[in-house]
Order: structure tokens, then sequence, then C-alpha cells
């Protein structure tokens, strides 16, 4: 790598790519090093179980892709991403066989929820009704001044009010108060956690303003239509390129890293100011996940015809099954009923699988770290609720927290969030400082989902670091 470029990114994530393509939008050279031999990081698919049959690796449901301003602002269905809505983007199937069903009409959703219909309302319309100004304002650092004051101030009145709490308060019955909480427990924080309902309100509103959407033929089409943009643009992609050292690394300007904090202080190592590197150290883990890709010989036989309709489904039963559980999880302790999260994509995406074939994408929080196999506990989830599901498997693919490591570095211990999202590390992610993407190494930034707003396909981690560095590095505003 002798050349000289004006940056180089580390890694091909999401984030990655929109980094690489923040720069070259302004005509910089960019070179993306990725040390697979495929790119995407997070968004890639692969036949993991039978030929004809498409897994999505890690991420398979996309709301805040969807709802990214980033995204929004690239061409990127000229280059293949095309989203599939599920008739019904969320079930939550209960143990009678009836379901709570997020919608993509919130008066619908309401409706769905009878005596609930009031207050499900007052806390989502707003919020869906200031999507497109929400969206801008959260998925950036939270030391921001912001652009929207009114409207924030109204979404961050009750998202630090825990969701055990703010469910109890705001909905009477059990359907409601399980819907938002399986929502947001895509915090892997315990649901009496405060900020935890943030996760709940994001989640919960992105689904009724842009649904929760499949790309067709699999996550892979959102990293290679970033990355077939960016080519267009006059990057450069290496793949196969194992970053170890700076010392590795072509001439260039500015240098952004698409790895977690734990990943960059192995990379940059001595490098780096001690205070610097020892506070990156300290910086939490969230939990891990075990991960099941099946290929099925037939549809899943749910006992709720709402969840035969859903593109995503949450198995936890009730808000206090659902809590007792990533109570377990934050206590290191796997619960005998975890918190399932399944995606059931080749319902409405024929390229998935074989004809009258499916796939299924599930997988279960466990702690950091965990190794233990939670197969059965996560198989027992999905035949509580859809009785004969066993009967239709074909092939399974197991990844614990160890394999997801082997398969992408960031992942250390299972972790897909780069890092706990609890209250201080949304604030101090990874540091505190207005721009936390800024390293003291000049020139040299952090652009994952450890620097904000976080987990997630967005690429808003990327692109603020991008803006970071043109500002600081190239004098562009």
């Amino acid at each position: 790598m002798s050349n000289k470029y004006d940056a180089v990114v580390v890694g091909s994530g999401p984030n990655g790519l929109a980094a690489a393509i923040t720069l070259a939008r302004v005509r910089y050279s960019v070179l993306v090093l990725e040390a697979n031999s495929t790119i995407g990081g997070g968004a890639r698919s692969a036949e993991l179980t039978l030929p004809g049959f498409v897994h999505d690796v890690c991420s398979a449901i996309h709301p805040l892709a969807a709802g990214s301003p980033f995204f929004k602002s690239l061409p990127l269905e000229r280059f293949g991403l095309h989203w599939i809505q599920p008739e019904i983007p969320l079930a939550h199937p209960f143990d009678d066989g009836t379901a709570a069903c997020l919608y993509r009409d919130v008066d619908f959703t309401a409706d769905s929820l009878g005596q609930d219909k009031r207050n499900y309302c007052k806390l989502m319309k707003p919020l869906v009704r200031d999507w497109e100004k929400l969206s801008a304002e959260f998925l950036q650092p939270m030391l921001h001044l912001p652009r929207h004051p009114i409207a924030l101030a109204k979404f961050g009145m009750r998202v630090l009010c825990p969701t055990t709490l703010l469910a109890n308060l705001f909905f009477k019955s059990n359907p409601a108060r399980a819907l938002f909480a399986g929502v947001a427990a895509h915090s892997f924080l315990p649901l009496e956690s405060p900020l935890s309902s943030a996760f709940g309100f994001v989640l919960g509103s992105a689904g009724h303003a842009v649904g929760w959407p499949i790309p067709s033929r699999g996550s892979q089409t959102i990293s290679n239509a970033l990355a077939a943009y960016l080519q267009e643009l006059g990057g450069e992609i290496e793949t196969n390129c194992k970053i170890d050292n700076l010392e590795q690394l072509a001439e260039a300007r500015a240098v952004l890293f698409d790895t977690s904090v734990w990943n960059f202080v192995q990379i940059a190592g001595k490098q780096l100011p001690d205070p610097y590197r020892r506070r990156l150290q300290k910086f939490r883990h969230a939990p891990g996940i075990f991960k099941i890709d099946y290929a099925l010989s037939a549809a899943i036989p749910w006992r709720s015809d709402k969840c035969r309709r859903a593109g995503t489904i949450h198995l936890g039963g009730t808000l206090e099954e659902i809590a007792a559980a990533e109570r377990d999880i934050a206590h290191g302790k796997l619960p005998e009923r975890p918190f399932v999260l399944v995606a059931q994509q080749s319902l409405f995406d024929q390229t998935r699988g074989p004809h009258g074939q499916h796939t299924l994408w599930a997988y279960a929080h466990v702690p950091f770290d965990c190794n233990v196999d939670v197969s059965e506990k996560i198989e027992a989830q999905i035949e509580r609720f859809a009785p004969g599901f066993r009967d239709c498997i074909l092939v399974r693919h197991k990844t614990g927290t160890t394999e997801l490591e082997k398969s992408n570095p960031n992942l250390a211990g299972g972790d897909i969030s780069g890092g706990a999202a609890n209250l201080w590390q949304l604030i101090a992610r990874p540091v505190f400082s207005q721009t936390p993407y800024r390293t003291p190494l000049r020139g040299v930034y952090l652009c994952s989902s450890s620097t904000p707003p976080g987990g997630g396909v967005h690429g808003m981690c990327g692109y603020h670091a991008a803006r970071a560095a043109l500002r600081d590095i190239f004098a562009k505003r």
C-alpha cells in the first residue's frame, strides 16, 4: 500500500463505507481495507445451511437503515437496494394463541390494543409525526446543539424512564405492555434501567414512520450498494487485508477505524496516550447473542395467524417474563426462557430459499462471552408459540459468541452493539466529548458503533466521523 490517499478507512461495515462515501463525495481519494474476503461487516449474507438458502450473517431487519438521514441521501436503489415491507412489521405472540402487533398505521395499532388505544396514540403519534426531525437528532452525539429543540424535548421527557415503570404507568393491558417491552429489549439493557424505554420509542416509532423492512436478496445488498456507489465516486476497496498496527497503513491525511474501541487499542498500541487508552479499555461491553440460522421444509406453524404475516417476531411472553430474562443476562446468568428475536425473511422474499422452503433467523440474548449452547432454549421458545416447529427443521447453523468474534472481530464476546448502550455510554461514547470520533492521534478517527449514535445499520457513525475529519484535516465545513 505505497500509494498516497487522502483517507484510509479500516473496515467495510456500513459505518466504514458511509465514512468513505462522505469523503469521496467531496472528491477526496479514499481506500477501504477489509480483513475478511467479503465486505459488509454486520451487513452480510451467505449460504450458511444448504445451497439455495440465503441467510443474513448478522443484521436482518432494518428500521434504522430505512430511516437513516444519510442513507436517504444516497442513490442506493440504483445499485440494487430494494426494501420489502412485510404486511405486519412486528408480532408478539402469547400463550393463548393471540398476538399483539405493531402495524405501519399507528391508529390501527392503537385500535388493536383496545383499552390502551388512547395512551398508545399519546405516546407514539407525536414521535411518528416528528420522525424526520427526531431521527436527525438522536442519530448523532448526545452532546450537540439541537436543531429541533421542541421536538427533542417532547421525546426526552419520557426516554429516561425505565421500561418497566413506563409500561406499567401508561398501559393497562398485558399485550400493550409486552409489545413495548419487546421493542425496548433491543437495548440489551435490564428493563429497569434508565433509558431502556428510549429504544422502545425509537424503534417503535420507526416501525410506524418507515417500517421494519427487509432488504431484497439479503443484508449483503445494503453493503454491496454502498460499495458500488463508493467505487462510482472513485473510492477503492481491498479485501483480505487485516490491519494489526498503524505502520501497515498507506500514507494518508486521515485514517478512520470502523473497528470496536478494543480492536482499535490493539492496533494503535502504545502510540495512544495512556489516559485515553485506559478510558477505551474501561468501555463496557453489551451482552452477547447466540444465533441460529435454519433451513426449513415449510413455513413456521405459528399458533397465531398474525405471526404468519409478520417479518419480525418477539418471543418472550409477558413484560414480567422479558424483564426477568434481561435481568438474568445483566447478572451473568442464562434465563430458562430467554427473550428470542426471530426474522422470517423468506415469507416475503422468494430469493431467500428454494420454492416452498424457508429460512429462519433467530437469536437470544446471552451474557457477554458466554460459550453455552442455548439452542434448546431458543427452540423451546419457538415451539411454545408454534407447536410442530421442530418438524420443519432441515438444517441448523449455530453461531455462538466465539464464532461471532471469529467471523468479525468487532463482535467480541458476541457483543453486536459496539459496547453497552447505558446512559453514560451514550453520553460518553467512547469518551465524553462533543467530537467523540476524534482520537488524540492527529488525523486518526473512530467511526464504528462504539461511537454515536451506536449500534444498528444506519451509517451515521461513519458519516459523523468523516465530517469531523473534513473539518479538522481538510478544512471543509
